[in-house]
């Protein structure tokens, strides 16, 4: 009798909510801020984070703490995070959802949910997140099981990172942050390193090698000054100019001697004649649309007068 209630007595004492355990797993991810707009379908979410290393920057509007996730991510490199409440909180928090997306940036959108008791029936503020979302997060999901949080969290931080980074939004029903739980946090796994193989880039050179008027354009996410750095070193290496594509203006030291200026949205369409002459074009992270509309249409002027080397 007495080993009984000692084993019963160890259990009680590892036993937590399901919102103690995330915040525990957001901690182990290396989390330290989270913005959002309190809601009363995830209080058990906020009262966990009382006294834990968390700060909860508390924002006027979802649209807003959704951005400042965004940015977050874009400045960190690591997913920022951004709690909402339903129906109307993730509604509004979605135009943040995709700035991330389209940029690339890694974030996780926690939402409160209806219980799961309730859900179907139409009541208040209830939406289906799966369906909404789809179009806006690299990954959405709604945690059933408390003692899979740590499951799904790991998951989330793992998908935010990998490949093109971007938002990913877990859905939590406001019953299932309350159930008592044992289970242990978990650390998200590293993403891979992906980069060309050693023949990719001897293929690289040998095209440089031929080209009599290549051209560079850069944008996109991932740069740093080191990265900078050795841009501007191969640019004068092959004798090739670089363009901007929208918003990467501050890829390049404008002032290097081989910038040559933007050539996305409001861009200098004096450059499409240096591009529609062009035999060569490295595109380093931008995308060849209608944020380059002067490459697509010196493109579409003279479509297979040149080599495309795309890397995105």
């Amino acid at each position: 009798m007495a080993e009984s209630e000692e084993r019963a007595g160890h259990a009680s004492a590892n036993m937590r909510t399901g919102a103690q355990v995330l915040v525990e797993c957001l901690r182990l991810n290396g989390v330290s801020r989270a913005y959002g707009v309190p809601g009363e379908s995830y209080l058990d979410l906020l009262d966990a984070l009382i006294g834990s290393d968390i700060d909860y920057i508390t924002c006027r509007q979802e649209g807003g703490a959704a951005m400042s996730a965004a940015a977050h991510g874009q400045l960190t490199g690591e997913p920022g995070i951004c709690m909402v409440t339903r129906g109307p909180g993730a509604t509004n928090a979605s135009a943040g959802l995709h700035i991330a997306r389209q940029g690339g940036l890694p974030m996780l959108l926690l939402i409160g949910q209806v219980p799961r008791d309730e859900r179907g029936r139409g009541v208040f503020q209830e939406i289906d997140y799966r369906r909404m979302l789809s179009e806006v997060t690299k990954w959405t999901e709604e945690i059933d099981d408390a003692s899979r949080i740590p499951e799904f969290v790991a998951r989330a931080f793992t998908v935010a990172r990998s490949g093109f980074p971007g938002p990913v939004a877990l859905a939590l029903p406001e019953d299932m942050l309350a159930d008592p739980v044992t289970c242990e946090p978990l650390r998200a796994a590293r993403p891979a390193p992906i980069g060309p193989s050693v023949d990719e880039i001897q293929a690289v050179r040998d095209l440089f090698a031929r080209a009599s008027r290549p051209i560079i354009i850069v944008g996109g996410i991932g740069w740093d000054q080191a990265a900078s750095d050795a841009l501007g070193r191969f640019a004068e290496g092959v004798q090739a100019p670089v363009a901007f594509s929208f918003r990467a203006q501050d890829i390049l030291d404008n002032n290097h001697p081989s910038a040559i200026g933007p050539i996305g949205i409001g861009g200098n369409r004096e450059l499409g004649r240096t591009i529609l002459e062009s035999d060569l074009i490295l595109a380093l992270g931008a995308r060849l649309g209608s944020g380059t509309s002067v490459v697509e249409e010196a493109l579409l002027a003279r479509p297979t007068d040149r080599t495309i080397i795309h890397v995105h």
